[in-house]
């Protein structure tokens, strides 16, 4: 068995698991679409003291993870595609500063499977950690 994975495991790497974009990407009525099921989506929205400063840290992060290409931004949003190191499986990630509630939305989502291990909680949590309080 290791050497059946050792040997497609190049192989597989050559792949770049897209999958379809979802349709619920974007603003709708002032927010983020809400995760239709947690085992491959997440969404917080976190409070802050200073949403624009924040916003403006956040975006500059999110350029600069490894592996993400930001696809659209504003000043109030921003969508980016995020790869996985090992097959290329694609998430997307979304952020929208809430000014009317001194918050920032954000929401990531696997575009595959039905599970993504915890990967999409796991950024949200990596993020919140540059969100004043």
């Amino acid at each position: 068995m290791t050497l059946l994975v050792t040997l497609f495991a190049p192989v597989l790497m050559l792949f770049h698991l897209v999958g379809p974009v979802p349709s619920d990407l974007g603003v709708h009525d002032g927010a983020l679409s809400p995760c239709t099921t947690p085992a491959h989506c997440a969404r917080q929205t976190w409070p802050s003291s200073s949403p624009e400063p924040d916003f403006s840290a956040l975006v500059a992060y999110v350029t600069d993870m490894p592996r993400t290409e930001v696809i659209e931004q504003t000043n109030r949003y921003i969508h980016a595609e995020a790869s996985s190191a090992l097959f290329g499986f694609v998430d997307d990630l979304e952020l929208l500063l809430d000014l009317n509630n001194s918050s920032i939305q954000a929401r990531s989502v696997s575009r595959l499977g039905d599970s993504d291990l915890g990967v999409n909680a796991n950024r949200l949590g990596e993020l919140k950690a540059l969100v004043s309080n």
